[in-house]
């Protein structure tokens, strides 16, 4: 009896356990807006819905930038405004922060600024 009663209550409270062990992400697929490299930051800007959102990221030294077809690693300040990224986050008390990010393409036309008159 008392082992079905640790089964039954390792069975309920494992997958709790579990879970609250892998750090909460998400996972944003846009254009790169910004590359700010002295701070490390990165913005992104993505559809959601009918709406445009930017997303700023803050991006630690250790955090790996690859390209798609080769996953040939990157520098931060390889990105371009206009590349298609993928990037994965989480949440900390000092705001979004990059897991990895992976850009996948470069948007042709919309990138440049006009000059000005």
């Amino acid at each position: 009896m008392v082992r079905f009663i640790l089964a039954s209550l390792l069975w309920v409270v494992g997958p709790t356990l579990a879970a609250s062990q892998q750090a909460p992400h998400d996972s944003v697929r846009g254009a790169v807006r910004l590359v700010d490299t002295k701070n490390r930051a990165l913005e992104v800007t993505t559809g959601v819905g009918m709406a445009l959102r930017i997303v700023r990221l803050q991006v630690p030294a250790t955090v790996p930038v690859t390209t798609t077809p080769g996953r040939d690693q990157l520098a931060l300040s390889d990105l371009k405004p206009g590349d298609v990224v993928r990037v994965t986050f989480g949440a900390r008390p000092s705001g979004w922060v990059a897991y990895t990010i992976e850009r996948i393409g470069r948007m042709t036309s919309g990138v440049e600024h006009p000059p000005s008159p």
